[in-house]
């Protein structure tokens, strides 16, 4: 194999595959990224097994096509400490040379045939959605998972594909986001009752490998794995073994409720003052909605109290829930400041229910008074 490469393009794509790569693995192999060259394309692979990604590189100029294995670390660092626009790659079979304007380096080689094989893109059903659509549903999903929990499936998003939506669903059991997107289904491509769980890592590679003028991305759900393409990418994952709570349940038919449309940047600012003098034993704060105005208050006692006064267009009957601030706050900051919300609380011991005017929804269990 010969080519010349741009390296920072190289050095982009290196990167995103780079997030799949393990740490640690009984098959050392993976703890490299494999470059694959032909006469139109160059695409770079990694898997830890469980993910996959393959990401073509722009601005390559082929000589002698090819495939050759690059160490992570090394060939890593060379990208990033080179500074020159052009890097010469050349490979053997018994090592990797790679030649800059005043610098060469010589890499020992491995058997470019031992490294796993990487999915590609080859389904007829699918679903197909913009980019920014499906970036905007991970960014308002993936805080609300959780990878610690023993539950499984709480470490992943939930997708739900219907004929002309996709809806995404994280929760950690405390708090749940849910975002719903338009989406077209080709083939007649659905989820059915079959439940497309994807792993949290793999969303974050999703999301940073595709970019916002990527277009078109596809989604094709099989019965224990995801592919995902964008113009550029694909991205292979397993899905998370194990059941999702029912989340619709968590969105009850509302009655008797109190609804607040409030704007999320003063409000924000207003949580964060509010959260300065909370702890990990004490970390509530109170939310008192009352005519005109929404008043937060703090308090620990070996940190002092807060109240914060947010002026506000309410005039419905006075109520209080105490709620996490960090919660709260996880929400507001994937929002536009500008934005507005709509919460819709019972009484202190009922969720309160967060919505927007493009398909997000949000839920935050109160926590029980400290008094």
């Amino acid at each position: 194999m010969k080519v010349t490469c741009d390296r920072e393009a190289l050095l982009a794509a290196f990167q995103t595959a780079a997030a799949v790569v393990p740490t640690r693995s009984p098959k050392p192999i993976l703890q490299n990224i494999k470059l694959e060259v032909s006469d139109k394309s160059a695409i770079l692979l990694a898997t830890d097994l469980e993910i996959g990604i393959r990401i073509q590189v722009p601005g390559i100029q082929v000589q002698v096509p090819g495939s050759v294995i690059l160490p992570l670390g090394r060939f890593g660092s060379i990208l990033r400490e080179s500074s020159d626009e052009l890097l010469h790659l050349e490979s053997d079979g018994q090592g990797t040379v790679v030649r800059g304007e005043r610098s060469e380096f010589k890499l020992p080689g491995e058997n470019p045939q031992e490294f796993p094989a990487v999915a590609d893109f080859n389904e007829s059903a699918y679903h197909e959605l913009p980019a920014r659509l499906l970036r905007e549903l991970i960014k308002r999903t993936i805080f609300a998972t959780d990878n610690e929990s023993s539950r499984y499936a709480l470490g992943g998003i939930l997708l739900e594909m219907g004929s002309e939506k996709i809806t995404g669903v994280g929760t950690d059991g405390r708090r749940l986001a849910k975002m719903e997107v338009p989406a077209h289904s080709i083939g007649g491509h659905q989820s059915g009752d079959s439940m497309t769980i994807v792993p949290s890592k793999a969303m974050q590679l999703i999301e940073r490998a595709i970019t916002d003028g990527d277009a078109e991305i596809q989604v094709a759900a099989r019965a224990n794995e995801v592919l995902v393409r964008s113009p550029r990418a694909t991205i292979y994952s397993r899905l998370v073994e194990g059941r999702f709570p029912k989340w619709r349940d968590v969105f009850p038919t509302r009655i008797n409720t109190v609804r607040v449309d409030l704007t999320v940047g003063p409000l924000y600012s207003a949580v964060r003052q509010a959260a300065i003098v909370t702890s990990e034993e004490s970390r509530g704060v109170d939310f008192n909605f009352q005519a005109g105005s929404l008043v937060l208050s703090g308090k620990a006692a070996e940190l002092g109290q807060s109240r914060v006064e947010l002026p506000i267009a309410f005039d419905g009957p006075a109520i209080s829930i105490t709620m996490d601030p960090r919660y709260v706050s996880d929400f507001l900051k994937v929002l536009d400041p500008e934005k507005m919300i709509t919460m819709e609380l019972k009484d202190a011991e009922s969720a309160a229910v967060c919505s927007t005017d493009d398909g997000y929804g949000y839920v935050i269990m109160p926590l029980a008074r400290d008094h």
